[in-house]
């Protein structure tokens, strides 16, 4: 398909904001106003802003911990995120649910997980719902390379072919699960793609850090879900800058792999096809101003922003917005 200008443009802008967002969340725990850990996705921005611009209103993400750009690109305020990091009362969650759990319902966004595959079966279920109310809407379920040896992984898979339930599984293979290389703990080469055809699925592969590929492969299982022809199963193959966590420093990854995946930076590569296909060099730097206005706005407010109120503490912790414990 022809993917045209605006859209690409777009596309570049979605991952520039995240990039530049998850930038200055690094910048920020270093100085010490991140609290806890960061699970960062830099360098895996194309996944995100790919199915992100294929998803329409009402559609659901479901994401993992290294959930900042999917939450972000679906529309969630940046500012809200940024309180949410700082732990500030502008937070998205009211500050108390951090990076590992951000959150945003109204715009579809619905949680990040922190326990390895537990969203999957969720995912899932929201599928199963929508198909049930004849909405028309469907999940997309991201997770990473990791997750593909949890049985929660097998049984969501199981049951959505079963189904044939409006979900897209997506892996975002880095090639690592946390500080192991996946290909020392599976027996095929494709962690998701290959396990596919057990439940009668293609195993479909797409280059992560092409957004354009993203985007394309996106639409097609968006719109195979949408005709009531189940769900689909796509392994992104990609790469994080930096290691699992803000703990880690990746030095078990060899420097000429890490240096290889670095001459595939998403962004570096859509910047240059974009030039290739005569968009001026001023548009992308306006783009780019702007993303980097955006976060300065974000991270100042949030800065200026309290921490929340400890007389919130134990509000909305249930259903109820109680606290008492319920049988």
């Amino acid at each position: 398909m022809e993917i045209d200008t605006p859209t690409r443009l777009s596309l570049y802008r979605e991952m520039v904001r995240a990039r530049y967002f998850e930038q200055r969340a690094y910048d920020l725990f270093i100085e010490g106003l991140l609290k806890g850990t960061t699970h960062l996705g830099l360098g895996q921005e194309a996944v995100a802003a790919g199915f992100a611009a294929a998803m329409r209103e009402g559609d659901m993400t479901y994401c993992t911990y290294r959930g900042h750009n999917h939450t972000l690109l679906r529309g969630a305020p940046m500012d809200a995120l940024m309180g949410e990091l700082l732990g500030r009362a502008n937070g998205i969650c009211g500050g108390k649910g951090g990076s590992m759990h951000l959150t945003d319902v109204t715009k579809g966004a619905m949680g990040s997980y922190a326990i390895v595959g537990a969203h999957l079966p969720i995912a899932a279920g929201a599928a199963w719902a929508a198909q049930v109310r004849g909405t028309d809407q469907a999940s997309v379920c991201f997770f990473g390379d990791g997750t593909t040896n949890i049985g929660a992984f097998h049984e969501a898979l199981n049951i959505a072919a079963v189904w044939s339930l409006p979900v897209v599984f997506v892996c975002e293979n880095n090639l690592y699960m946390e500080y192991t290389p996946i290909g020392d703990v599976i027996a095929v080469e494709h962690p998701a793609a290959d396990r596919a055809p057990a439940y009668g699925l293609e195993g479909i592969i797409v280059d992560g850090n092409d957004v354009d590929a993203v985007y394309e492969t996106a639409l097609r299982a968006l719109a195979r879900a949408r005709r009531g022809e189940g769900p689909s199963l796509i392994e992104a193959k990609t790469y994080r800058h930096g290691g699992h966590s803000r703990a880690d420093p990746a030095k078990y990854r060899p420097s000429a792999e890490v240096e290889e995946w670095m001459k595939r930076d998403p962004i570096v590569l859509y910047r240059d096809r974009l030039l290739a296909l005569a968009v001026e060099v001023g548009d992308l730097d306006q783009i780019e101003a702007e993303a980097l206005a955006e976060v300065d706005h974000a991270t100042e407010l949030t800065k200026a922003t309290p921490p929340p109120d400890v007389a919130g503490l134990m509000t909305e912790v249930w259903a109820d917005g109680g606290s008492a414990w319920r049988n």
